[in-house]
This record gives structure tokens, sequence and C-alpha cells, in this order.
């Protein structure tokens, strides 16, 4: 009786444990990539089932990037290549954010005012815990306009900015 009492305990404290390990903010900090001077922040941050994104970014030319969530955690390349494709666990089409098929790395794209900055605030589906979590992806800006519909990437151009998405404050 008394090792089932133990072992009852011990899993409950795991449980607790893992529970309290539950990421719920992230940030990736944007380093220009393809000759850039494109830099910036990204934070995400859960709320309720869905997770706010907000970016503040510097450095794009004026108008629609295309902005999106990477399936690698590296941004070593200097083309960025190296963040691998869209962040696509479901194996979806390529599509924008609000449409009923889309890779969870679909974020749509981003409007650079004319002094090339952008403040992003919007919320989504994605997760920072589980097997479809987007920490240890990347967050990458790229060069021209998503047209939210061409597999595999939108053709948006360009990677001009990357940053690791990593756990915490």
């Amino acid at each position: 009786m008394k090792r089932i009492f133990f072992l009852m305990i011990t899993f409950l404290a795991l449980i607790a444990f893992a529970h309290a390990q539950d990421v719920t903010r992230a940030n990736a900090k944007l380093e220009s990539k393809s000759g850039s001077q494109v830099t910036g922040t990204v934070t995400f941050t859960k709320t309720g089932d869905e997770v706010r994104v907000v970016a503040d970014i510097q450095g794009l030319k004026p108008g629609k990037h295309g902005f999106h969530i990477h399936e690698k955690g590296d941004c070593s390349a200097a083309d960025a290549a190296s963040a691998g494709g869209h962040f696509n666990p479901t194996h979806q089409h390529h599509g924008g954010p609000s449409a009923p098929e889309h890779h969870t790395g679909d974020l749509g794209n981003i409007d650079a005012d004319a002094t090339g900055k952008v403040h992003l605030d919007l919320k989504g589906k994605m997760s920072l815990n589980g097997p479809d979590s987007i920490i240890g992806k990347s967050v990458v800006v790229h060069e021209k306009e998503d047209d939210l519909k061409t597999d595999p990437a939108g053709n948006s151009g360009a990677r001009v900015a990357c940053g690791v998405i990593n756990a915490g404050d």
C-alpha cells in the first residue's frame, strides 16, 4: 500500500512539474540577411488557445513583405536558407493565415511604412508547447509580398531577416 501511495505521489509530482514547464512566452531577435539592413524583434505570447504575435521591424523597403515561421532554428546562412522551409507540421498547402488551408508558419504579410518600419499585432493558431511548438523554429521576413497561394512560399523572394524563436522573455 505504501508503494502504491509513493508511486501516486511521484506521478502527480511529475504531472505538476511538466505543467509548470509550459511555455507561455517566446521571442526572436531578427538579424539582417541577404545584404539587407532589416532588424527587429518578435514576441509570441500564449493567450487562451491562440498565440499573440507582436513584431517591431525596421530597415525594410516600404510596402508588403512575406512574414513566416520556418522549420529550423538556424539563421546562420548569409541568405537564411539554413532556416529551411515554412513550418508545416500538418502538411498543408501554402496560404494566408485566414485561409482554410495554410502552413502553421504562414503569417501573411507585414506592411512597412514610408520609413521602412512595421508594428504588427496579431493572434493566430500556433503552439508554444508540444510536438507542433514553434519554439526552436525561426521567424523570417522576405523581400517581397507573399501572394498567399503559391506553394511552397508564396513567391515572396529573398530572406532579408531571420531570428530564432526562444522560450522566455
